[in-house]
């Protein structure tokens, strides 16, 4: 079953067609991977069939495998996701091991947290589950995707330690709001560039939470120009951006004249992926 579902899926053009295929074996069997091998000889029951074959065919049609799984791994947090996040990535894993050592080396007593576009909550919840948090203020211009957040900071156990607000960049902020990081995965992807992205990314995940304007800058632009007002001295912003924006952010920020020490951060890739600079 595995080899042809690798075959019919490669065939829909699925770039990881075998792994899929034992994930999605895996979930309507109830193993783990690894388990799929040590029983490779057992047949599959009618029921198990009948309940792998739709699954399948949703993954023929090229719907992404962490929503018919219905969960995502980031880092030390499994998180429920639905078409109304976005799928989280291991760049933006790697935003938050960067954000973690900074804290860490910072020495700051009880720091606060700022999540602007939190979608599943990932970058925000796994501040507060990893770090030394106080707090953190996760925010998100999606009623949907606020619920999806409020669902994994419950598993998370963060209910006290995350809070949850609706509306668009520093919007649901009161004016005296302060944090010792900002930080934001936001939507980067021009939107005349929606034609060249993978069917799993364009037709399905939202589209709010990928394009931002004719260049890809709108939202970044607006968390330059913002922080300012509610990033303590010394506080750190962070941000990721598209492939072609580190330059181009980084030196809006050295224009700004409140932002002090701007770093482009690479990926595990090596990519110029992530931006940061400290408050004045």
């Amino acid at each position: 079953m595995i080899l042809w579902s690798a075959e019919y899926l490669g065939g829909k053009g699925v770039e990881s067609a075998r792994l899929d295929a034992e994930h999605l074996l895996a979930h309507v069997v109830g193993v783990d991977r690894l388990q799929l091998y040590l029983d490779f000889e057992r047949p599959l029951t009618a029921e198990e069939l009948a309940g792998y074959r739709p699954l399948l065919k949703r993954r023929a049609a090229r719907e992404p495998l962490q929503y018919i799984l219905g969960h995502q791994p980031f880092r030390e947090l499994d998180l429920r996701v639905t078409p109304s996040v976005l799928i989280p990535r291991p760049e933006t894993e790697a935003l938050v091991g960067f954000v973690l050592e900074w804290v860490e080396a910072s020495g700051r007593p009880e720091p606060t947290a700022l999540d602007v576009g939190t979608g599943s909550g990932a970058i925000g919840l796994s501040l507060a589950f990893e770090g030394p948090f106080a707090s953190v203020v996760a925010t998100d211009v999606a009623k949907a995707a606020l619920e999806v957040a409020a669902t994994n900071r419950a598993n998370a156990g963060l209910d006290e330690v995350v809070g949850l607000r609706g509306g668009a960049l520093f919007g649901p902020l009161r004016a005296d709001e302060r944090f010792d990081v900002i930080v934001s995965n936001p939507p980067y992807i021009a939107d005349g560039e929606a034609a060249a992205l993978q069917p799993e990314v364009r037709d399905w995940e939202p589209a709010s939470a990928l394009f931002a304007g004719s260049d890809g800058l709108d939202v970044l632009r607006g968390l330059v120009v913002g922080a300012p007002r509610h990033l303590l001295a010394g506080g750190l912003l962070a941000v990721e951006v598209g492939l072609d924006h580190a330059s181009v952010i980084a030196g809006l920020l050295g224009e700004h004249g409140a932002y002090a020490d701007v770093r482009v951060l690479r990926d595990y890739a090596g990519r110029e992926r992530f931006v940061f600079a400290h408050g004045r």
